[in-house]
């Protein structure tokens, strides 16, 4: 019978990735997910019963008890970027982890997986950073044997980061950022998932692995580079971090007194977490100790950010008609 890996969120963004590589690797994938109504478009990664979802949550012992039965292998995708009700960063990126890793432990699963962060640090001022460094630590103490991945900023046609921002350029001619000078790495998701098998299917030594793309770019030079993708012309404009941090605390208010409903662009941890930089350490081992070659942005976001362009998807057709000749 073939080999079976339960993911953990594996409908989410890095997740789904990981399972459509993973069925075609041949094995049986099971993706834990709170909603699986919303997680049924995975089904067809494989074929007819190969890829199946279920319910997890990751809070309770029992309900992961029962997706880990019989794995093989498992892998941990899930995080959040916002605290939200019981769902906070300590429950699910540090409680949660652990928890994954010490019933795996319980079942004789062979290996594990976990997708954490760069700048996962238990002495971070963010708390998303702090409790990443927690769930790395819980992981490793029942799964010494575990690979971490560490990506730096995620792209992809499904990412919640120049999907945001060049939906926010159709909006005014400013675009306002935080950190402008703040360096990131970004990593294509699917070269993230391509290191996640190789871990799966044991041709990635057990430690620690820092993800990122080819190039190192401010914040400011990313949205430059988004902006020419999507040929739109704004003014990028510096949030400073003291601004930033007020604007956060007022927006925490205002959630406060709409009881959740209003939820601010940006939070105080965000804001702590945009002040460091998101890049590969020097002497951190990546993507080279895998034998992967990260893909250039410059590959991937025309594929998936035409449609923020003027005129979408008949931009480029437009730009050709004007060199005709009348």
């Amino acid at each position: 019978m073939s080999k079976l890996v339960t993911i953990f969120g594996g409908s989410g963004f890095v997740g789904r990735y990981i399972a459509r590589r993973m069925a075609k690797e041949g094995w049986r994938v099971r993706v834990a997910v709170r909603n699986v109504n919303e997680a049924m478009f995975v089904r067809p990664y494989g074929a007819v019963g190969q890829v199946e979802p279920v319910f997890c949550n990751i809070r309770d012992d029992d309900s992961v008890a029962a997706v880990t039965n019989g794995a093989d292998a498992v892998v941990n995708c899930v995080g959040v970027l916002d605290e939200t009700g019981k769902n906070t960063f300590a429950a699910v990126q540090a409680e949660g982890a652990a928890r994954i890793a010490r019933i795996a432990a319980a079942h004789g699963v062979s290996r594990m997986i976990h997708i954490s962060a760069i700048g996962a640090n238990s002495d971070a001022d963010s708390a998303y950073s702090r409790t990443k460094a927690a769930g790395e630590a819980g992981v490793l103490e029942h799964m010494p044997n575990a690979v971490i991945l560490r990506p730096s900023i995620i792209f992809g046609s499904e990412d919640q980061f120049f999907n945001r921002f060049a939906g926010m350029s159709r909006l005014g001619p400013i675009l306002p950022v935080i950190g402008a000078d703040t360096k990131f790495q970004p990593v294509y998701v699917d070269d993230v998932a391509a290191a996640a098998v190789q871990a799966v299917v044991g041709k990635a030594p057990a430690g620690v692995y820092e993800l990122g793309g080819p190039d190192v770019h401010s914040f400011r030079e990313l949205m430059q580079l988004m902006l020419g993708v999507i040929r739109r012309r704004r003014l990028i404009v510096n949030t400073p971090f003291w601004m930033a941090r007020i604007m956060a605390s007022a927006f925490v208010i205002g959630r406060m007194l709409s009881f959740g409903l209003v939820k601010g662009p940006v939070t105080k941890d965000q804001v702590a977490n945009l002040s460091i930089d998101n890049v590969v350490s020097e002497d951190a081992q990546g993507f080279d100790a895998l034998g992967i070659h990260p893909t250039a942005m410059e590959a991937v976001l025309p594929d998936y950010l035409w449609r923020f362009r003027p005129s979408g998807q008949y931009d480029a057709i437009k730009e050709s008609a004007k060199n005709l000749k009348a």
